[in-house]
């Protein structure tokens, strides 16, 4: 059975290994590995993670089963002040996707998202990810695009979803 608890700054190890395990079999087709090694840097250094959670308010979760954890995610109540639950990191073991855990996380998120009077679910996905269907597949739908400069001359190349609720 999946479990899903919060994280706390005892798990950035655990989170992190997941990241540097899953974004090469993500992003290996889309992105260089320089700039998959830029962004791992940034996103998932122990200040980066630090930052997210206690200065921009992101709540991480790890999913696990039988105290292994197979995934993370992170959210936000009230992105730019508006009546939204953001999804900012959703990533499962590969050797683990396809049972259940990412529909697990998004499922606990939304009902936290609804005790807390969010409108809607929202999250940006990179255009080219496999990942599109999955949420699409669980009501997510793309709202708009937007391209976001990361720094370095990197581009993240993405779709605005949103799952109304």
């Amino acid at each position: 059975m999946i479990t899903i608890t919060q994280a706390t700054a005892n798990d950035y190890k655990t989170i992190q290994e997941i990241a540097y395990k899953t974004w090469p079999e993500t992003y290996g087709a889309i992105l260089s590995k320089v700039q998959l090694d830029f962004m791992l840097n940034a996103f998932y250094s122990e200040d980066a993670l630090r930052d997210n959670v206690e200065t921009k308010g992101h709540h991480f979760l790890l999913a696990k089963e039988n105290d292994v954890v197979l995934g993370f995610a992170a959210y936000e109540h009230n992105y730019q002040d508006n009546n939204r639950t953001r999804i900012h990191k959703i990533y499962i073991l590969p050797q683990t996707q396809g049972k259940g855990v990412g529909k697990t996380l998004i499922e606990y998120i939304e009902k936290i998202a609804v005790e807390n009077h969010s409108a809607a679910l929202s999250l940006n996905v990179n255009r080219f990810n496999k990942a599109l269907t999955f949420y699409q597949k669980i009501g997510f739908e793309i709202i708009s695009e937007e391209n976001i400069s990361i720094g370095h001359g990197y581009l993240m190349e993405d779709y605005v979803m949103e799952k109304p609720l």
